[in-house]
């Protein structure tokens, strides 16, 4: 079995390195390969820390994680006040919550999701701005780390003979149904192998609970020990996130200077939301802020090879098509600035823009401010 395992890793990940390959991003460090990250699994000094939602973690989770939901990460009222804006949450309640989670200053935080992007950039950015030194985002997420994970290719090979073992079963079950049209011999035949594969599926499901103890995506709920963890005021990162009078003043050189202005402000939500035909929970308005370019974060995360990002060139292409230059201060929200939003400005970074920045709080601060304006 051990050999059969290193077997698998080994042609997993040369399928898995040529997938990649082409990718030939600016800034690179941002990310971490699922070869590199496999490696540390286990490492008391590296957190993973799952950016999906807790059904979707409970479901299937890299071991050893623990799960900080994007869409959570921003701390704001009912009124859409965050109180402490640029950042997501204020010192006090982002040290306490971050502890809770086991994590410690001195931690490698690996972001992650199923293996969209969004809900892990969300994770990214939300520790970036509070400083914290060592943070990767694993591109292709849990579903990169099941893709070379030898013992997950066992596990599946197992699974697949329970799920024809039981259509076998299935299959005479269904005939035994219809007794009254079979013979007292075939009766006989069919209860015999309803017997026989019940004992098989008792012997592969055991197989498969065995197997399952080696799996490095797992099932169940979140295990963590709090820890004690301290934001350093001054080291706090503003380069990457904005609050909505930064915003306000690039939206008011948009209106005057039109594609001659120094900024950039991208809505990447669905157009249902940018046209206000999706009303948002406690959000009192709906629409979109006035020159705004739409690119929805979709266009940006590569679902056909179950990668965060596309390639450099693809991703180019589009932010080229819609006239966002490297010599533009670029803003970019969605519903709350942790996932859609941070996938497209850290897709920016990936391509080596430089002034990039998360509205903070997005949609729900804007939306519900009265005073700033909005289209439909």
């Amino acid at each position: 079995m051990k050999r059969l395992l290193q077997t698998l890793c080994v042609a997993a990940t040369l399928s898995f390195t040529t997938a990649v390959a082409g990718n030939d991003y600016v800034n690179k460090n941002i990310l971490i390969s699922a070869q590199e990250a496999i490696k540390l699994i286990g490492d008391e000094k590296v957190m993973f820390v799952s950016g999906d939602n807790e059904d979707v973690y409970k479901l299937g989770h890299i071991k050893g994680s623990v799960e900080m939901y994007a869409h959570h990460l921003h701390h704001s009222d009912i009124t859409g006040d965050m109180h402490c804006a640029p950042l997501y949450r204020c010192i006090d309640n982002a040290q306490e919550y971050i502890g809770s989670k086991g994590i410690s200053n001195d931690m490698m935080i690996i972001a992650y999701d199923d293996f969209k992007g969004p809900n892990a950039t969300g994770v990214y950015s939300f520790f970036e701005s509070y400083g914290h030194k060592n943070i990767k985002i694993l591109n292709g997420g849990r579903a990169a780390i099941m893709a070379i994970d030898p013992a997950q290719k066992v596990y599946d090979a197992i699974k697949k003979e329970l799920k024809a073992e039981k259509k076998i079963d299935k299959k005479a079950r269904r005939a035994l149904k219809k007794k009254a049209d079979l013979s007292a011999e075939k009766i006989a035949e069919l209860e015999s192998i309803r017997k026989m594969s019940k004992a098989k599926q008792k012997e592969i499901k055991a197989r498969l609970d065995e197997a399952a103890k080696d799996l490095l995506v797992v099932k169940g709920p979140e295990k963590v020990s709090p820890k004690t963890y301290r934001i350093d005021k001054d080291a706090i990162n503003f380069n990457y996130i904005a609050e909505k009078h930064e915003v306000k003043k690039a939206v008011d050189d948009i209106l005057k200077n039109g594609d001659k202005s120094q900024f950039a402000v991208i809505d990447t939500r669905a157009m249902s939301e940018i046209i206000g035909e999706r009303k948002m929970d406690n959000c009192a308005r709906s629409g979109h802020i006035p020159g705004s370019k739409f690119i929805e974060w979709s266009k940006i995360s590569d679902t056909k090879n179950k990668k965060s990002f596309k390639s450099a060139d693809e991703m180019q292409k589009v932010f080229d098509h819609y006239g966002v230059t490297k010599d533009k201060t670029i803003y970019a929200y969605c519903m709350v600035g942790t996932g859609r939003s941070s996938e497209i400005v850290t897709a920016l970074r990936l391509l080596g823009y430089k002034d990039v920045k998360v509205f903070t709080g997005s949609w729900d601060v804007w939306g519900n401010d009265m005073n700033l304006p909005l289209k439909r």
